[in-house]
């Protein structure tokens, strides 16, 4: 059962010993020791690889050319060839045995573990490498059909022994068929597997009119996969990128053949995400040849026979012919991208698609590769523009004119920061240079419904402050994603928070907090938060298993004890909050550290306590009591443990009518002086108990008082 109800309320809090303030940032006693920043050790080389053909006037390659016959410019500055290397692919001797091939995509499909820098390095000299993926997410069963008879009469008819070749494939997963082999046999029976594969055909073209009515587009189904795309990113490029990762270690020109019907972009964390493919597939020296498999396209008013017809002149209109242009050519124009700024090539509206393989042979059969390091250290992610020359002027040369640079924090845009706090959040590997703590609650309300508050910490000493005038400030991004026990995602949270401090203020012993709540059936969920401070790009994240239990089940029904050490004056009115009462919300301490000079505040609530007999009825009233009128006896003090010895121990309280009665609860507020107790570790021990049903509940807690 998904949320009805998510309500995201942002609380900011900075951990300090004044008093409380009325402001955004919330006067709160210390938590946890602050942990020492441990030093981050990186290290990368950024080699830029240009493949470049040299051709004589009769168009065949030239051969024997060295290192000092090349000049490689950078933006117009000359740059040292670092690396020289030529590939013959169709050299008589390249006849090595298919044994001797390495298992190359056993990974893919899975998150990269380590940064494209520094993975072992495959050799594979004087080899031609292919990878045919088929996007069957996109394709329909004919198109699907047209892509594996042009992989296998490519196959049949030109593959040859120094040709590796690997088949992908992609539906709602990316899927190794077959690592690379040079067996024909082997790469013929994969395809036949895949010849029973029906394509979905997610991307088919709409007519999409504006003046067009509910009648006139009657019958006509466009796929909604707009859950299947978290966060409005195209996963065909994730899995396009995984795919690119997994052949990082090796330096030899790849190939990577597109069968698709067209990817339409539905938002500009399609664009991020695009350009990451480039420059993944610049960086790793592989060419994208997409291959659109709808063939030779003609555009028919109201649509053809693929699909149900629309209905009412406007499909037949100028303005609806013009918008079926427009989406065809736009569901074009991302494989067009993908194939031009990787120094392949695009091949639309034909249906002769022998010639995609024609010019992957002629573009990896000879060919010299130049790796340099660049002379601009800058990280801008501007485009820098290459320029080879020869010595030789009747000779020509072939080679990508240019590569994007890579880009740090301090220079991406809004869409690039937004799709790096994407990948953290789907990443596996979290990364984990911003600390970030976490902790929940649970308050039952109607229907078996629950309140479920998080709270999310950061060390507010990890938190750069820039000043400003007489303020110090910092902006911290929060993303996160709470998904059921089906990893279907049931709540989302993202939010800017603005952080200002007294210039004098001082952040060692403080921290950052934000609070957050969702509405919940009873479960167990998966949280995950990223969080990162903007000033540097510093993130981290949290990941916990979120358990609301069903209290309906339990004997004795309590809540989530919260232990705070301080009060918050809020305005907003939430009647579903239970923290938050009289214009005061109980701000919940994460850590459990309490300065001896604050306060221990504990809020809790037990649910459906037995009933006493009513009261008799005053003259007058009604005959039946209200519920909230009949009488209980729930009774309920703390107690502090210093090992095994009793330190201290609140005076019992007692509740005799229910404080919510349509939630039936009976909530407990306890306000205690961390001055009673001597400052040390405790084990801090709740008893509540039904004095009428006879039955009791002990939770405990591990807290700590601070000088």
């Amino acid at each position: 059962m998904r949320s009805s109800r998510h309500s995201l309320v942002r609380l900011i809090l900075l951990l300090v010993s004044a008093a409380v303030g009325t402001t955004a940032l919330f006067a709160v006693p210390g938590q946890a020791p602050v942990p020492q920043k441990a030093p981050v050790f990186r290290s990368a080389i950024d080699l830029v690889t240009v493949n470049v053909v040299v051709r004589d006037r009769s168009g065949n390659v030239v051969k024997g050319l060295k290192r000092e016959d090349f000049a490689l410019l950078e933006d117009g500055k000359a740059q040292t060839v670092d690396t020289f290397d030529f590939e013959e692919v169709d050299a008589p001797d390249n006849s090595a045995p298919p044994s001797a091939i390495p298992t190359i995509l056993g990974g893919v499909g899975r998150p990269a573990p380590a940064p494209l820098v520094g993975r072992p390095v495959v050799d594979m000299h004087d080899r031609r490498l292919v990878v045919l993926m088929f996007d069957l997410s996109s394709m329909a069963v004919e198109d699907t059909q047209r892509a594996l008879d042009a992989a296998r009469d490519y196959v049949n008819k030109k593959v040859g022994p120094a040709d590796t070749v690997a088949i992908v494939t992609y539906s709602s997963s990316l899927d190794v068929a077959q690592d690379f082999t040079s067996d024909k046999n082997t790469l013929l029976n994969t395809i036949d597997r895949l010849n029973g594969i029906e394509g979905l055909g997610f991307e088919e073209m709409v007519l999409a009119d504006p003046d067009a009515t509910a009648d006139d587009t009657n019958g006509a189904f466009v796929a909604d996969d707009t859950e299947f795309n978290m966060f409005n990113t195209d996963r065909r490029l994730q899995a396009l990128r995984s795919m690119i990762d997994s052949l990082a270690g090796i330096q030899q020109k790849k190939s990577l053949v597109y069968f698709s019907s067209g990817m339409n972009q539905t938002g500009m964390d399609n664009r991020v995400a695009m350009r990451g493919v480039i420059d993944r597939a610049v960086r790793t020296n592989l060419s994208i040849y997409s291959a659109d498999m709808r063939g030779l396209q003609a555009v028919v008013p109201g649509g053809d026979a693929s699909r149900a017809s629309t209905r009412g002149a406007s499909a037949f209109s100028g303005r609806g012919v013009a918008n079926a242009f427009s989406s065809m050519s736009a569901s074009q124009d991302a494989l067009s991208s993908l194939a031009e700024d990787t120094g392949g090539r695009a091949f639309f509206d034909r249906n002769d698609f022998g010639g995609v393989f024609d010019r992957v042979i002629a573009d990896t059969s000879a060919y010299y590769v130049l790796g340099y390091s660049s002379t601009n250290p800058a990280r801008d992610g501007r485009f820098r523009r290459v320029r080879i020359q020869l010595k030789r002027t009747d000779l020509r040369l072939e080679y990508r004119i240019g590569y994007y640079a890579g880009r740090d924090f301090v220079h991406s845009g809004k869409e690039d920061r937004e799709q790096l706090l994407m990948e953290q959040l789907a990443s596996d590997l979290s990364v984990t240079d911003l600390p970030v703590y976490a902790s929940s609650a649970y308050f039952r309300l109607k229907g078996n419904h629950y309140y479920v508050p998080v709270w999310l910490v950061v060390p507010g000493s990890r938190v750069p402050f820039t000043k400003s005038g007489d303020k110090a400030k910092a902006t911290l991004d929060v993303l996160g994603v709470l998904v059921d026990s089906r990893q279907f995602p049931v709540a989302r949270m993202r939010d800017t928070v603005n952080l200002a401090l007294g210039s004098t203020e001082k952040t060692e012993r403080k921290a950052v907090q934000y609070a957050t709540s969702f509405e919940l059936p009873p479960g167990t969920y998966k949280l995950k938060v990223v969080i990162r401070e903007n000033q540097g790009g510093t993130m981290g994240s949290f990941e916990t298993a979120l358990v609301v239990p069903d209290l309906d089940r339990n004997p004795v029904k309590i809540s989530s004890v919260v232990l705070g050490s301080s009060l918050a004056a809020i305005s907003k009115k939430d009647d579903k909050n239970p923290l938050l009462r009289n214009g005061q919300q109980l701000v919940a301490n994460v850590a459990r550290v309490i300065p001896a000079d604050q306060h221990l505040y504990f809020y809790y609530e037990m649910y459906d306590p037995a009933e006493g007999p009513a009261a008799p009825a005053a003259a007058g009233a009604p005959a039946a009591p209200r519920p909230a009128d009949r009488p209980i006896k729930v009774l309920s003090s703390v107690t502090f443990f210093r090992g095994q010895t009793k330190a201290y121990e609140t005076p019992l309280i007692e509740v005799p009518l229910l404080t919510s009665p349509d939630r039936k609860a009976a909530a407990f507020q306890l306000d205690i002086p961390a001055s009673e107790l001597e400052p040390g570790l405790y084990t801090c021990q709740v008893n509540i108990v039904d004095d009428i049903a006879g039955t009791f509940a002990f939770p405990r807690m591990a807290l700590y008082i601070r000088k």
